[in-house]
Order: C-alpha cells, then sequence, then structure tokens
C-alpha cells in the first residue's frame, strides 16, 4: 500500500484521526470541570484547574522543539504510533484519578506525549505530498484538529449521561486501539531517517550533531520573519479556543451552554471553508508566483483583521457569528499554509525541528492571551481586549509581506 499512488492521501485520512484524538483528549477536560470537581473537590478552584489546564500548555511548548529534533531523526511512523498510545493510555488512566496531584501529573505527561505528534505529522505529510497538493493536504490535516475541538466539547454531555470517568476509558480505549492499526497501515517516507533508503546511505549523514539544525534554522532570517508571522496570530488564535463561548456568552446575554457550541461549530466549520479555499488556491498559486503561498497565507490572515474587531464590539447573534465564520475562513487560509511556507525557507530534513520550534512559540503565546484574557474577563474588558488583537495581526502581516523571502523547494537529493 505503500508504494500506491494514493498512499500520500490515505496518509492524510490516517493522520486526520490521530489530529482529531490528539485534540479530542486535550479537550475534553475543559468541559467536564463541574462534573469532576464532585468527586476531586480541589478542581471547584478555579485557581486549581489554571494549573492543570497551564501545565499541559507549559509543557508541551518546552516539548515541541526536541519533538521536532526526534521528527527530523528518527521513523515517524513509531514516533506517532508512540505519542498517540502514550497519549490515549494517559487519557484512559484519567478515569481512574482519585486526587488533584494525580490529574496534575497525568496532564503533564500528556503534554510530554501530544508534543511530539504536530511537527512529526506535518513534516510527514509535506515529504508525501508535492507542491502542487501540499497545502490542501496540510490544510484537510488541520480540520482533524479543529473537529477534535469542536467534538471536546461534548465530554460534558457524554459525562452528565453516564460518568466523567466513562469519557476518560471510552477515548482512551479508542486511541490505543487506533494506535495498534497504525502499525500495520501507517509508513514513513523512503529516504527519511529510519527507513531502509536511509540505511543505505553513507554513514557521515548519520553522525550530524543535533545542534546542527538549529544552527542553520536560527541563522535563516527568513525564518525568524516566519516565527513571528505564526506567533502573532496564536494570540487570537489560542483566545478564540479559550474565550470565545465566554465573549458570545457576554455579548448576547446567553448561558454557556449556548454560546460554547454556538462559538466552536462556528469557528470549527469557518476553518474548514478556509482550508478548501486556501489550500487549492495557494497550491495552484505557487506553480505561477513563489510568493504564491505568502499571498494566500496574507489575504486569510487580513481577514481575521476586521474579524476581532468585530467580535469585540458585537452585541447580536448574527453579528457574532458573522464575525466568528469570517475570522475561520481566514484562520484555516492561514493555518493551511504554514507548513507549506515553511518548506519554501528550511532545508527538508529541518522541517520538523524549525515547525516545532514554531509551534513551541505559538503555545506559549496561547497561554500568555489565556491568562491576559482572564483578567480583562474579570474587569470586563474582554470584548474591548480581543478587538485589540487585530493590531498584533495587522503588525505581523506587514513585517510577513516587506521581509520574508521564500524559495524553491529543495529534495533531500538535492540538499545534498
Amino acid at each position: 500500500m505503500k508504494n500506491s499512488k494514493y498512499y500520500p492521501w490515505i496518509l492524510v485520512a490516517l493522520l486526520w484521526v490521530v489530529s482529531l484524538l490528539n485534540y479530542l483528549d486535550r479537550q475534553m477536560l475543559s468541559t467536564m470541570q463541574v462534573s469532576m470537581q464532585m468527586d476531586i473537590v480541589e478542581l471547584s478552584k478555579a485557581e486549581n484547574f489554571g494549573r492543570i489546564m497551564g501545565v499541559f500548555l507549559l509543557i508541551y511548548g518546552l516539548m515541541s522543539p526536541i519533538a521536532g529534533t526526534l521528527a527530523d531523526r528518527v521513523n515517524r511512523k513509531w514516533l506517532i504510533v508512540g505519542s498517540l498510545f502514550v497519549w490515549s493510555a494517559v487519557t484512559y488512566g484519567m478515569g481512574y484519578a482519585q486526587t488533584f496531584n494525580q490529574v496534575y501529573w497525568l496532564r503533564a505527561l500528556m503534554g510530554v506525549s501530544e508534543a511530539l505528534y504536530l511537527p512529526t505529522g506535518l513534516a510527514m505529510i509535506a515529504d508525501f505530498h508535492t507542491s502542487k497538493t501540499r497545502s490542501l493536504a496540510i490544510g484537510i490535516h488541520m480540520s482533524g484538529l479543529y473537529t477534535g475541538q469542536a467534538l471536546g466539547g461534548f465530554g460534558a454531555t457524554i459525562a452528565a449521561n453516564y460518568t466523567w470517568h466513562t469519557v476518560f476509558h471510552s477515548f482512551g480505549i479508542i486511541g490505543i486501539v487506533y494506535s495498534i492499526i497504525l502499525i500495520f497501515l501507517l509508513h514513513d517516507k523512503e529516504g527519511h531517517a529510519g527507513t531502509r533508503a536511509a540505511s543505505l546511505q553513507p554513514q557521515t549523514a548519520k553522525k550530524e550533531p543535533f545542534w546542527r539544525s538549529f544552527g542553520v534554522i536560527f541563522t535563516t532570517l527568513s525564518f525568524w520573519i516566519m516565527l513571528i508571522y505564526f506567533m502573532a496570530p496564536s494570540f487570537p488564535g489560542w483566545a478564540t479556543k479559550n474565550w470565545l463561548p465566554t465573549l458570545f456568552s457576554e455579548n448576547l446575554g446567553i448561558a454557556m451552554a449556548k454560546s460554547g457550541p454556538m462559538a466552536t461549530i462556528s469557528i470549527a466549520i469557518a476553518s474548514f471553508i478556509g482550508i478548501l479555499i486556501g489550500g487549492p488556491l495557494s497550491d495552484r498559486w505557487v506553480q505561477k508566483n513563489i510568493r504564491g503561498r505568502m499571498y494566500t497565507s496574507a489575504i486569510g490572515l487580513g481577514l481575521t483583521i476586521p474579524a476581532l474587531f468585530l467580535m469585540g464590539v458585537g452585541h447580536s447573534s448574527v453579528g457574532l457569528i458573522s464575525a466568528a465564520a469570517l475570522f475561520g475562513i481566514g484562520y484555516g487560509m492561514f493555518d493551511t499554509n504554514n507548513m507549506p511556507i515553511l518548506c519554501q525557507i528550511i532545508p527538508q530534513k529541518y522541517r520538523a525541528s524549525a515547525y516545532g520550534i514554531m509551534n513551541m512559540a505559538g503555545v506559549f503565546a496561547g497561554y500568555a492571551v489565556t491568562r491576559i484574557l482572564g483578567s480583562s474577563t474579570d474587569a470586563g474588558n474582554l470584548g474591548s481586549d480581543f478587538s485589540k488583537l487585530a493590531i498584533i495581526v495587522s503588525v505581523a502581516l506587514i513585517v510577513m509581506l516587506i521581509f520574508l523571502k521564500p524559495q524553491k523547494e529543495l529534495t533531500y537529493t538535492e540538499e545534498k
């Protein structure tokens, strides 16, 4: 099957499920605080619950560059299978947790195991797909993350009908079983580390020190521009994940039970539409213009600027849903092109490492904005501060368009 001309798309389908579980398993906890606090009383305090959510982001962020470096140096199939198995086992084990400390350390371990996936999966898809299909393939994969985020909100619904233990046990078992299935169906690109073709290459190629990748990445000026460009939209990206339901609730005067699904489903559907627009457009445009992916991403990110302003000032359901939809479409166009643009500035054998660094920066931005908007909510300024995030995005967009210099993509053979 790995030699089939259809395998690049089979790979996207296989990893779509992994990406869904990646976000679903991490998101469920945020929706089940009320159910869990009846058994673990410490979770009734917002400060303690924030510590559990925060430790995941901190560990996940710190592990991301390490994960990228590993993905550039080992067989990615086994890294994906192993990380999925571990975080699914952690999810299953969460159902047996009886104390706050047990939940805390299981959440930290989930941060380690989940961090291994995204740089690995994206680099693998980028290798299997040429520039003619790369943005669309990565975009479809990223839609699995959006779907997992949206479905994670139903954890509380299942817990209300059964127990929170059942939720963790059920999805943990699903992930464990799927990791076993991937052993037989998932294959890495021949020529990458750990594959048969790589074992036939000169031994000197294997002795390159690990810090070499960081040297190449950090001495590439365009990478620093890309890092700023990726990190800035992460502020509103994480803001919508963590605070948009609250913003809808406050501005519309409705309960969270209604505002939550309204916000998350609007963003998820619109983001998928953005992928379907931005992926094919970018793949076609880059065939004619080397900056085509940049321009496609810039159009998408440009749409998020008025959307953020409208989210902050909107007080009608139509207005807020329209703003969320505009943001989702724009963010989908942006998100589907990050790794493809990275492929134009970083050599193939260092891409996972580079994306790991970018992912760390994005997660830390998310951690910061989550804390900042928490204070804004307490002060009654959530809407106005949401609108101000448009300024950060605008600056990053201008910097990217002026300074980022994409190049022709190189294969392993051309790099050598």
